[in-house]
């Protein structure tokens, strides 16, 4: 079987949006998805970017699948554990099998040995695809999606696919030309503050707010079922935006974030600038610590992240430090077409704001409906 006979079987089996990391052994996978027309395709920076862009499109009622090779099994861990498996988020993970056998290059034969055993820790269940299993294992994997609120696994063992490199794929996304120079802020007030500005612009839009104080400062001001917390997965709160955006491009999704979060999947900016959804707006909070931790360093004081987004590619990019500007601004950019970026400078101070009241499987569910509407 070709590789993009695979991706067809996976499309008429009702999966329709993908996210991945290239890998050898599934080129052709890739290559055919790429150039599926009207067909979502994220070629993500990291493996647990995948993930999170995958969690999203299914809380806004896609069905996706994650393409990656085995090494990133090792990458994705805290996504896949503390992001689709605490929330309870369907996905079918296609995962390569580099080191099969212990035949492979050095750099693979530890995770080709373990890649059986970490699906197991996981709890993922899978099987390992043969050249006539192939329909008989994505029907199984869809009966299992059907009943389980959480991913499952096919494995794809070496030389399974009978095609080889494709021609490279052009990108027909452009690119925002507008030079941008950051402007000079000054902190004056608190991400509490800041956000109560942002989120008094909203109606009825999607919200997904980063973990740590911003989720638990934004339930403490208006908790409403379009709001969706995180609780743990930091850093991925860009790509779950992203994936809910691209579920439903009819919706405007705002992404409330923080500075130490977006650096830590900051490649993800490009993934969305490369995408460029019209209906997406990032909105960042930068206090230039870990405030959850103890205040540590953030990079951020450093590295301008509004200028970082400009050259990535956004759309619009914006810097602001009062409150009336960012409503200012989030009420202009909801008005235009994105992705937008709003940098909201802000001070250290934290409010003394409860944990989200509410668990894992509430948000899930309250916000999918909420999404579905």
């Amino acid at each position: 079987m070709t590789g993009a006979a695979f991706a067809e079987r996976l499309i008429g089996a009702g999966f329709d949006l993908f996210a991945g990391v290239p890998c050898s052994l599934v080129e052709g996978v890739i290559a055919a998805l790429e150039r599926r027309p009207g067909l979502p395709y994220v070629a993500a920076v990291r493996e647990d970017v995948a993930v999170g862009v995958a969690g999203g499109a299914w809380l806004a009622g896609r069905r996706p699948a994650v393409v990656m090779q085995n090494s990133g099994l090792g990458t994705s861990l805290n996504a896949l554990a503390s992001f689709s498996l605490m929330y309870g988020l369907p996905a079918l993970c296609v995962v390569t099998w580099r080191g099969h056998r212990g035949q492979d290059a050095p750099e693979h034969l530890l995770m080709g040995e373990i890649t059986p055993g970490l699906l197991d820790l996981l709890r993922i269940p899978y099987r390992v695809l043969t050249p006539d299993g192939i329909d008989d294992a994505i029907a199984w994997a869809g009966r299992e999606l059907r009943t389980r609120h959480a991913p499952v696994a096919l494995v794809v063992p070496p030389k399974l696919f009978s095609d080889h490199a494709a021609e490279p794929f052009g990108d027909t996304h452009a690119r925002s030309a507008a030079s941008y120079a950051p402007p000079a802020l000054t902190p004056k007030i608190s991400r509490m503050t800041a956000i109560k500005a942002a989120l008094t612009a909203l109606g009825d839009e999607l919200l997904v707010c980063a973990n740590g104080y911003p989720s638990r400062e934004a339930c403490a001001i208006a908790d409403r079922p379009q709001n969706f917390y995180m609780i743990g997965s930091m850093g991925l709160a860009g790509p779950i935006g992203l994936g809910v955006a691209l579920g439903r491009p009819d919706r405007r999704t705002v992404v409330l974030d923080g500075d130490g979060n977006v650096l830590m999947s900051l490649g993800a900016l490009a993934n969305v600038a490369a995408l460029a959804p019209r209906n997406f707006i990032h909105c960042v909070f930068d206090n230039e610590v870990y405030g959850s931790t103890g205040n540590q360093a953030s990079p951020s004081r450093h590295a301008r992240l509004d200028a970082i987004a400009a050259a990535a590619g956004y759309r619009t990019v914006a810097a602001v430090d009062d409150a009336e500007a960012v409503t200012a601004a989030i009420r202009r950019m909801l008005a235009s077409d994105g992705p937008h970026f709003l940098l909201a400078k802000v001070t250290a101070a934290e409010a003394d704001v409860p944990r989200i009241p509410h668990t894992p499987t509430e948000l899930r569910d309250r916000f999918r409906a909420a999404a579905s509407r």
